[in-house]
């Protein structure tokens, strides 16, 4: 008999391999032991260090298990090679645009954009709306700089002292500062699970950005309202002293509004349905500029001189877009915020989605994720089903593999087959797996960001949950949506102009 049906080496004719050997508890194997493994890697060794590099080996361990299922049901090495290669080519879009994310980020960071934005989000605090403050200006920052992490090290820590001063609950402001953190992380074209997501739905950036802001939008409204309700409910003393930070930005970099200009245009170049490597390249080379007219000692300083000069302005310029850099600061809350890691701080995730490519197509050059497919299919036979056991997968793996990247990682590959036999577009998949796996790790205590953000806020996970409005909304809003098949975006259907 034959084992399967060999798929085309096209990547856009591409199909999930059958397997008529492979039942579906066969096919459930290797990711039961993936699970098992990331499980044990996160929880029990590596913690908060697991994606420096342990889990990606475990992907490839994982990769193994699916192989030796392979080898059970006579597929060959070279088959599943092969399937490999054309996964790992599917993604060469996706990772030369997180390297392109990682220049911008750089070019951003020692024009002094990032800390602009920083230096006016904190002027609109209030003591009266100052929960609702917190996530406008985390929000800000957050879209800014790509990353919930970063924000809440920083800004967040700030906020936290703050509300203490204000007699405010440490665990509302911790709430609001993680529901304004997580709609950057979810959003920002700077951060890693935003690309992440379309990478593995097979969908790009740019379009995943602006389908996400059907459901993200709604969702970050009702938490503003939530909170500004909360905060006139609420007796506040003291004042909202932000003085010293301020301060700091402005005494480490030249602030501008005119600073402003560069993400004007990007978001102009995303709004016109710019490729994103274009308008990626446009932004990181106008932040390059920026960099040069306001901020020239910075730069002077990063290319190893006193003094602007050609040699170290361009070394300055492209050790921000390539390696480390960071911009001199006393000040300890703002030291993590102003560096960034350039290209090479993308490696990581790149990292992680060759791995996950590896895992996925060996998955698929047995029939594991058609069988899987089959079985979701004939379990789920509507829409809603579809996506509701999408969201579940997605809560599952940050409940048991604690990891947010894992959890769109894994549903990401398995559910992608589901998602097109049902005639749905790509961008549905990502925008639930981002609406589910991103935003509720925090909620975690034993996810890696649950327990991060506990950590460095000084708040307990489940002091603050309840108040992470953003967070657990998000995935009734995903599912709210799919019920009303409100912007369910099918195949057969153009996209809008």
């Amino acid at each position: 008999m034959q084992s399967q049906d060999i798929k085309p080496t096209d990547p856009k004719d591409e199909q999930v391999v059958e397997n008529k050997e492979l039942n579906i508890w066969e096919a459930l194997i290797p990711v039961v032991a993936l699970i098992i493994m990331l499980f044990y890697n996160v929880f029990f060794a590596y913690g908060d260090d697991a994606l420096s590099g342990s889990n990606q080996f475990i992907l490839l361990m994982g990769g193994a298990v699916a192989a030796i299922v392979g080898f059970y049901n006579k597929v060959s090495f070279d088959q599943m090679l092969e399937e490999v290669a054309i996964n790992i080519k599917s993604t060469a879009g996706a990772i030369l645009i997180l390297l392109m994310v990682g220049a911008l980020a750089g070019t951003w960071l020692i024009s002094g954009i990032i800390p602009t934005m920083i230096y006016y989000g904190l002027q609109i605090l209030n003591p009266t709306i100052f929960l609702a403050s917190c996530v406008i200006i985390c929000a800000i920052i957050s879209v800014a700089t790509g990353s919930s992490w970063t924000t809440s090290a920083t800004v967040g820590i700030a906020l936290i002292g703050i509300a203490n001063a204000l007699g405010i609950s440490v665990g509302m402001t911790a709430g609001a500062i993680l529901s304004g953190a997580y709609f950057g992380d979810k959003i920002s074209p700077l951060s890693d699970t935003t690309n992440l997501a379309p990478a593995m739905a097979g969908t790009d950036l740019f379009t995943h950005i602006r389908y996400m802001l059907y459901t993200t939008v709604p969702t970050l409204i009702i938490t503003l309202i939530i909170f500004t309700i909360i905060g006139f409910s609420i007796d506040t003393s003291g004042t909202a002293d932000t003085h010293l930070i301020l301060a700091a930005v402005k005494e480490s970099i030249n602030v501008s509004p005119w600073l402003f200009l560069v993400p004007a245009v990007v978001i102009f170049l995303i709004v016109k349905k710019t490729p994103p490597l274009i308008a990626l390249l446009i932004g990181t080379l106008f932040g390059a500029v920026a960099a040069l007219i306001f901020q020239p000692n910075i730069v002077a300083s990063i290319g190893g001189g006193t003094s602007l000069t050609f040699e170290n302005g361009y070394k300055g310029i492209m050790n921000a877009i390539t390696v480390d850099s960071a911009i001199p600061t006393e000040n300890e809350a703002l030291k993590d915020l102003f560096a960034a890691g350039g290209m090479s701080g993308m490696l990581n995730t790149i990292w992680l989605i060759l791995c996950a490519m590896v895992f996925g197509g060996i998955m698929d050059a047995i029939g594991a994720l058609a069988a899987i497919s089959k079985a979701l299919l004939k379990l789920f036979h509507t829409t809603f089903g579809l996506f509701a056991s999408t969201v579940a997968s997605c809560l599952a793996l940050n409940l048991t593999a604690s990891d947010q990247y894992l959890a769109i990682v894994v549903p990401g590959k398995m559910y992608s087959k589901a998602f097109k036999d049902k005639g749905l577009a790509p961008e549905n998949l990502s925008r639930t797996l981002e609406d589910s796996g991103t935003v509720t790790s925090v909620l975690v205590p034993w996810n890696t960001c649950g327990a991060y953000h506990s950590g460095v806020l000084g708040v307990d996970t489940l002091h603050y949950a309840g108040y992470a409005f953003f967070n657990w909304l998000s995935p009734f809003m995903t599912l709210l949506f799919a019920a009303f098949r409100i912007k369910i975006r099918m195949l057969t259907t153009p996209a809008k102009t």
